[in-house]
C-alpha cells in the first residue's frame, strides 16, 4: 500500500463502531405487520419472512427493494502463502481476478443469474501483506488505508451488498485472525483450504501457531488483530461493512475468510453485524466455529469453499425472491381469502 496519509485511523474507525446508526424499528414494523396479512399461514415461509423483515429494517423503508444488489470481491495476497498453507501459489490470485474480469468465473456465472453488478477490487497485488509469523501483517496505516478503500464500494443507490475475496494464503490469515479473536486451539481454526494434503495442513496450522506467539498484542484489541493478520482485502471487507452500515446497505457475507473479517467488527461491538446476514456455511471447519462465535446461521449450506464471493452472489436471488412474496403477494382482505383457521 503507499505511503500517503490514511483517509482513516484506527482511532476514528473506533469512533465510527461506537455511533453506528440502529435499525428502523418503523420499517421493520410495517413489514412485521404486512407479514401477517399476507395470503399464507403464519410462518409458513420460514426465513424468508425474516429476510424480508430484516432487509426493510436496514434499509430503512418497506417494503424493501433489491433492483441494485452489487457483488465486491476484494483481492490481495498474503506473505504467509510463501510458508507453503497453500495448494496454489500466490500468483494465482492475479490471474484469477483477469478471470473475474474476463467473466470466466463462477462468480461471473451467479451475478448473471442474480443481475447482479459484480466489482472486483484489488489491493497491491504485487505487494503483500507481511508474513505474521514474524511480526505483523501489516502497519496501522496500511491496515487503515485497505478499509477505507473498501468503504468506496458503497456507492449510492446500491441496495444489497455481497462481499467476497480472493486471496491465495487467506484462509490461514481467517485462522489466525478467529484463533486471536476468539481463542481456543490454532487447529479449531484450520482447514484445508484450497485442498491441501496433510502436510500442508500441518504447516497451516503450525503458521497459525507461530503467528499467535509473533503477535501477542493481537489478543487484546480486535483491530490490532486485523492488523496483525489479515490482508488488505480482509480489512476491506470490514470497511466495507462499516460503510454499508452507515449508508443503510444490508449485506450478504460469504464464507470463512469473508466472515473472519466480519468478526472483528463484531468483537468491537456485538451489534456491529446486525446489517449482515451470512449467505453459506462453508465446509471450511473454521467456519462452523466462527458462525457459533458470532451467533449467526448461514442462509445456504451447500458444500461449498470457493470463496469469490459465490456464495453471497448465490443468496442473492433467495433475497430478491423473499422481497418478491412480501411485496407481491396479496393479503387475505385483497383476495377475499378468509383468515378463520389460520
Amino acid at each position: 500500500m503507499s505511503n500517503t496519509q490514511p483517509a482513516i485511523t484506527f482511532e476514528e474507525i473506533r469512533a465510527l463502531v461506537r455511533n453506528l446508526p440502529g435499525p428502523d424499528l418503523d420499517a421493520g414494523t410495517a413489514a412485521l405487520q404486512r407479514e401477517r396479512q399476507l395470503t399464507k399461514p403464519a410462518g409458513a415461509l420460514g426465513r424468508l419472512e425474516e429476510i424480508a423483515q430484516w432487509m426493510a429494517t436496514w434499509q430503512g423503508q418497506h417494503p424493501a427493494e433489491v433492483r441494485r444488489p452489487r457483488v465486491a470481491v476484494f483481492a490481495g495476497n498474503h506473505g504467509v502463502a510463501a510458508r507453503g498453507v497453500s495448494a496454489y501459489p500466490a500468483a494465482v490470485t492475479a490471474q484469477m481476478v483477469q478471470n473475474f474480469q474476463s467473466g470466466g468465473a463462477a462468480v461471473n456465472q451467479l451475478c448473471e443469474v442474480a443481475d447482479a453488478d459484480l466489482r472486483v477490487y484489488e489491493l497491491d497485488l504485487e505487494t503483500p501483506t507481511a508474513d505474521f509469523t514474524e511480526g505483523p501483517a501489516m502497519g496501522e496505516e496500511d491496515c487503515c488505508q485497505a478499509m477505507a478503500y473498501g468503504m468506496m464500494a458503497v456507492e449510492t443507490g446500491v441496495q444489497l451488498l455481497a462481499l467476497g475475496e480472493m486471496g491465495i494464503g487467506n484462509s490461514t490469515a481467517a485462522a489466525a485472525l478467529c484463533h486471536a479473536l476468539f481463542g481456543g486451539e490454532a487447529k479449531d481454526w484450520t482447514g484445508r483450504g484450497t485442498g491441501v494434503d496433510d502436510e500442508g495442513l500441518a504447516r497451516k496450522i503450525a503458521a497459525v501457531e507461530a503467528g499467535l506467539a509473533a503477535n501477542p498484542q493481537a489478543k487484546d484489541d480486535p483491530f490490532e488483530a486485523l492488523r496483525c493478520f489479515g490482508g488488505y482485502e480482509l480489512a476491506a471487507i470490514a470497511g466495507a461493512i462499516l460503510a454499508a452500515r452507515m449508508a443503510r446497505v444490508p449485506v450478504l457475507l460469504d464464507g470463512y475468510a469473508c466472515t473472519a473479517a466480519a468478526a472483528v467488527l463484531f468483537k468491537a461491538d456485538r451489534r456491529a453485524l446486525d446489517h449482515c446476514m451470512v449467505a453459506h456455511r462453508s465446509v471450511e471447519p473454521g467456519h462452523d466455529h466462527l458462525l457459533a462465535a458470532i451467533g449467526k446461521e448461514p442462509l445456504l449450506d451447500l458444500g461449498m469453499r470457493l470463496g469469490e464471493g459465490s456464495g453471497a452472489a448465490l443468496a442473492i436471488n433467495i433475497v430478491k425472491s423473499a422481497c418478491a412474496c412480501h411485496a407481491g403477494m396479496a393479503t387475505f382482505a385483497d383476495a377475499g381469502v378468509s383468515t378463520r383457521g389460520v
